[in-house]
């Protein structure tokens, strides 16, 4: 969307939020909009795919500074403008508009104008060549969310029936990590996914919210999470004990009961050893030594 599209839009009042509100405010209000809009849960709906845009280009907009700035520079303007009109009269009114357009013919404020849009342009693009890091996080939040009410609608039976047939291979990962790190033990969603995707397609990587240093992560093939198991050890300083939760472990370390046991976990257990990451499903745990 150009700079021009944008600046026809009320970005604050399309998130209701106000002009003052924090970065976490607008993150809250996208999620809350996105998630009722969702192209995946509206599939007959062709507006809700420009309403969800719209929200993800505010988003983006509202997030960075320098985009806001321009967008909130601009924003004003025009306020003040209508502001002034509706306290005139339809005849003054009339006059003035007609004063401004010969005005704006010798005056700078149309090319003032155009220069602020021309750079409201050049940081949207910027955040398009960089990626939004706010919006491809909260889109998979929203991911995330509406696989887990698809789930708890279908009440997992379909999911569970469904696995029987194409179980994927899954791994747990645990690292030392205190309650009050903000850093996570300097393992966040986008390190992990960086050190995993080497192996391979990584399907899903879920951060437990409940219990800090867990995680889960769910691979495309059994190839691919074996490679990760054997060889992955993470941070120097802080390595990572890898174990198996679902899918069979490398030959020779589990018993045909434990590897049948694996076998008959569902995806649907996915989401649940994150809430419940006390439970043990493993027949492997180790801490990778750096060679």
């Amino acid at each position: 969307m150009a700079a021009k599209e944008i600046l026809q839009l009320d970005l604050y009042s399309l998130l209701e939020v106000s002009e003052d509100a924090t970065g976490k405010e607008i993150k809250k209000a996208y999620r809350q909009k996105a998630l009722k809009c969702h192209p995946d849960k509206n599939p007959d709906n062709p507006k809700a795919v420009e309403l969800f845009h719209q929200l993800s280009q505010a988003l983006e907009v509202l997030t960075d500074s320098a985009a806001k700035a321009a967008y909130d520079k601009i924003r004003k303007a025009k306020k003040q403008a209508a502001e002034r009109n509706q306290k005139l009269d339809s005849k003054r009114k009339k006059v003035k508009l007609d004063l401004e357009a010969r005005e704006r013919e010798a005056q700078l404020n149309e090319e003032e104008e155009i220069k602020i849009a021309k750079n409201l342009d050049e940081v949207i693009a910027r955040l398009r060549e960089e990626g939004s890091r706010h919006l491809k996080e909260q889109q998979r939040l929203i991911k995330e969310q509406i696989m887990l009410e698809r789930e708890q609608r279908l009440g997992g039976s379909d999911v569970r029936s469904d696995s029987k047939n194409s179980s994927t291979p899954k791994l747990k990962l645990k690292w030392k990590c205190k309650k009050d790190d903000e850093s996570n033990g300097g393992y966040s969603h986008e390190y992990l996914l960086s050190i995993l995707t080497k192996y391979g397609e990584i399907l899903n990587l879920l951060i437990s919210s409940k219990k800090k240093g867990t995680a889960i992560v769910e691979f495309s093939s059994p190839k691919t999470a074996e490679l990760a198991f054997k060889n992955e050890t993470g941070l120097t300083s802080n390595p990572l004990k890898i174990s198996w939760l679902e899918g069979p472990p490398p030959p020779n370390t589990t018993s045909n009961a434990a590897s049948s046991s694996l076998e008959t976990r569902t995806p649907s257990l996915f989401q649940e050893e994150l809430e419940h990451p006390e439970e043990t499903h493993t027949d492997k745990e180790r801490i990778p030594q750096r060679q």
